[in-house]
């Protein structure tokens, strides 16, 4: 399959916040998380992920620091905040309860009311 990187709207932030549920991490370490762990179907560019963490540390969900990395490198990292994660359950159960209405739709036989 084909990566991608377009995502339906706050999608992208979404899977930000829960990858940072698990750790704090710098941007890189974050989009090759995000592609592990969706088998390699999204493909997060750079200048899609940074943007979208400037959104969210403006919007109180995330936080940064400078940190060193396992290579010996100077790199901001993000955490999740109280915030991050409110927003994360909120868009959570959005996501869980749109796509089980576009799962429905595509499942929907004709003639069944």
């Amino acid at each position: 399959m084909t990566p991608r990187n377009d995502f339906p709207q706050g999608t992208l932030e979404m899977l930000v916040l829960r990858t940072l549920v698990l750790e704090p991490m710098h941007g890189w370490g974050l989009a090759q998380r995000i592609e592990t762990m969706s088998g390699d179907v999204f493909e997060i560019q750079q200048g899609t992920l940074y943007p979208a963490l400037q959104r969210m540390k403006r919007k109180g969900w995330v936080r940064s620091e400078w940190r060193q990395t396992e290579n010996n490198r100077r790199a901001r990292y993000y955490s999740i905040t109280p915030a991050g994660q409110t927003r994360l359950e909120t868009e959570r159960a959005h996501w869980a309860r749109t796509s089980a209405a576009v799962n429905g739709i595509l499942q929907w036989e004709r003639g069944v009311v």
